[in-house]
């Protein structure tokens, strides 16, 4: 049976309309901030460059991500998003991974994490010199991937650490190698590729943290 004549017919597929137009909005502000942030620097971009640049309406921005930090969050979200943190996860807990593998999943996980968003993260961190709100946002970041690492080196069963190292220190050790700037100066000063410097994290890693340390593979 058609709709009654006088009504408008009904649009099935109207909130999924709207839905994805959301999504592009959020995706095109994001991008907007994204290459504002990086090409003019966190203090030169106002929410209304961003939104010019989107081109939308400023008080779209401010519904979409609340405020400019908020834009700045969104994107260190995406960052950690497009690293593939469940593909980190899936390869610490595979069944019967040894330490030295846990080791080079994590520096995977770095290496994907830097080699995509390393300038977001650097520009997070900097915009927390004057942004409170973001210095919060990055040392809560940071204390979780501590907390990741100390819960898996806490893991290994007595002898996998040299002696002398315990988990928080262990963990504290990562955090010195695998660090943005590390990744940035081998990469962008140094000519390595991205694959040479997670080849290289991981034999540090196991060379600082191994009670054994696995031999040298080829590749």
């Amino acid at each position: 049976m058609g709709e009654p004549e006088g009504k408008p017919a009904k649009r099935p597929y109207g909130s999924l309309r709207r839905a994805a137009q959301a999504q592009v909005t959020r995706a095109d502000i994001a991008r907007a901030a994204r290459h504002l942030f990086l090409d003019r620097g966190w203090a030169a971009t106002t929410v209304r460059d961003v939104a010019r640049e989107a081109g939308v309406s400023v008080p779209t921005v401010y519904a979409v991500y609340g405020n400019k930090s908020g834009l700045a969050r969104a994107l260190a979200d995406a960052a950690d998003l497009s690293a593939d943190p469940g593909r980190l996860l899936a390869a610490l807990e595979a069944p019967g991974v040894a330490p030295a593998g846990q080791l080079a999943a994590m520096a995977a996980f770095d290496r994907r994490l830097f080699e995509r968003a390393g300038e977001v993260i650097a520009l997070v961190r900097e915009a927390g010199r004057s942004e409170p709100e973001l210095a919060t946002f990055y040392a809560d970041g940071r204390r979780r991937a501590d907390e990741t690492r100390t819960g898996v080196f806490t893991s290994w069963p007595p002898g996998v650490l040299r002696p002398g190292v315990d988990p928080r220190t262990a963990a504290d050790v990562y955090a010195a190698l695998c660090t943005v700037d590390v990744y940035r100066t081998l990469t962008v000063e140094r000519g390595w590729s991205a694959e040479r410097v997670e080849q290289w994290w991981i034999a540090a890693l196991a060379r600082e943290l191994l009670a054994e340390a696995p031999a040298a593979t080829g590749g």
